[in-house]
């Protein structure tokens, strides 16, 4: 893989990790229609590892004010809202990783979950605004929703924030807790691609890795940014044609 394919999945990983389009599912399509051989897990490191930084950047005076007023109640209890939301992608990932593994092998099922996932985010435009806070059972149901995120072609974000919406809580709330809940995530996505085993075809030059790295970064503050703004326009549900039109046109073609 040479510098200029790095970029571009760093440019796809850092577009589709934050905008409710599904990352995985795009990087399966791209793989296939450009021709590359699976990134493999050093790439894919760098790559999770850049989105992770832009969340950790645009968060960094919520993730300071948690750690350092961690002694107040209203803090405590919203960590352990994210743990709890956290628990089923740890068992989902754990659990049926071999299975999961196999699901990236299949391009048809990726284009129906992307369609699935447009439909989820059409819904949005029939929630109505109201304001509930976050609380043992709503963070789990949230959690869930990350978890069959694990799926290519789902889309985590919009899963998460979508689900957040329904249980009644502000888009903007909805949106800070799934963006703190990627977290662990991503930081648990790219721990378990790294340590499996590489090969000699899994072995990159320094500087494709380092081009993937602040290509996704880069992108992904820029894309987390963008969302922010259009959740607080209403037009979150947007993403939802263009997951249904692109998830019809790749069943067809790809």
């Amino acid at each position: 893989m040479n510098i200029v394919e790095g970029i571009f999945l760093g440019f796809i990983q850092g577009i589709t990790e934050f905008l409710p389009i599904s990352s995985s599912g795009h990087l399966v399509m791209a793989q296939n229609i450009m021709g590359l051989n699976p990134p493999g897990n050093m790439i894919e490191v760098a790559t999770h590892l850049g989105t992770l930084i832009s969340v950790i950047f645009i968060y960094k005076k919520d993730i300071v004010t948690i750690i350092t007023d961690f002694i107040y109640s209203k803090n405590r209890k919203f960590v352990f809202f994210l743990i709890i939301g956290t628990i089923p992608s740890v068992i989902f990932g754990l659990g049926g990783k071999s299975i999961i593994l196999t699901l990236f092998e299949s391009t048809k099922l990726v284009s129906v979950c992307l369609i699935i996932t447009g439909l989820v985010l059409l819904l949005s435009i029939r929630i109505s605004r109201s304001n509930s806070t976050f609380n043992l059972s709503n963070s789990f149901l949230i959690g869930l929703s990350q978890a069959f995120a694990i799926i290519p072609g789902i889309s985590r974000s919009g899963m998460t924030i979508t689900t957040g919406m329904m249980l009644g809580i502000p888009p903007k709330e909805a949106a800070r807790f799934s963006f703190l809940l990627a977290i662990p995530a991503i930081s648990g996505a790219g721990i378990l691609t790294a340590i499996e085993p590489i090969s000699e075809s899994t072995q990159f030059r320094f500087e494709v890795l380092l081009s993937s790295f602040l290509t996704s970064f880069l992108v992904g503050l820029v894309c987390l940014k963008w969302l922010l703004k259009i959740l607080n326009n209403g037009k979150f549900h947007f993403f939802g044609f263009y997951c249904i039109i692109f998830g019809i046109i790749t069943i067809i073609f790809v």
